[in-house]
Parts: C-alpha cells; structure tokens; sequence
C-alpha cells in the first residue's frame, strides 16, 4: 500500500477505490476507526467461519461496536473496544456460543496483533 499526503490527510488507492484518511471525520475515516474496524469486521469473518466448521451456520451476523475508551493522557491510544455480535441461525447453540467467542478471538489476525496493548469485550445475542 501506498499513501499519498493530501491537504487533509492521507489518501490510497485500493481496487476497490480511494481511501481517505484524515483526522476529521468529514473529510475522511479516522484511523482509530480503521483500527476498530479491522478489528471488527476480522472478528466477525472468523466467527463465521467458526459457525460453519461447528455446523452451526449463521445466517447473519451483525456486530456493533458499543465502546471505544481512548485515553486523552497517552496520546488518546485506544485501550478498550467492545464488539457485541448479533447473530442470526437456526442451528446456533446457545452452550456452544464461548467456544466460538474463544476461538473467534484466538483465530482472529487483527485481535491478536494488538491483544497485549487493547482490551476487547465481546459479547453476543442470538435472535
């Protein structure tokens, strides 16, 4: 990747289009929020993934992002993200559910880049 200094940020080409990133969110995405994002969206893929292996496909899965917590005294670093998904199957077991958080979380590239440094709650409903 490539990124490209602009008058209000930073700015790459992807095959999918341009990606602008600045501090200002309505001028671009914020880089926490890429990082949350990563985060999020690996989070979720895995899960899937995890459901299907165990035979418990889903049909949906929605996730959203409750918290942030960003400490302002160590250069507003994010320190807390809280992902709750919200799953939709009818063959998803409900006594199943922390084996698939565990293994969500230990297969999930992003999660475990920054496991030592961000404190990731997960939580999950199913509809």
């Amino acid at each position: 990747m490539n990124f490209k200094m602009t008058e209000s940020g930073f700015q790459t080409e992807t095959s999918f289009g341009t990606l602008d990133i600045s501090p200002n969110e309505e001028l671009g995405f914020r880089p926490y929020q890429l990082l949350v994002s990563s985060i999020a969206v690996c989070s979720g893929g895995v899960m899937k993934k995890v459901l299907e292996k165990m035979r418990m496909p889903a049909t949906d899965i929605h996730i959203e992002v409750k918290e942030v917590v960003r400490n302002p005294d160590e250069a507003n670093r994010v320190e807390k993200i809280h992902l709750h998904f919200i799953l939709e199957g009818t063959e998803i077991k409900e006594e199943k559910m922390p084996r698939v958080m565990d293994l969500t979380m230990k297969n999930c590239s992003m999660a475990q880049s920054v496991a030592e440094s961000i404190e990731i709650v997960k939580t999950y409903k199913i509809n």
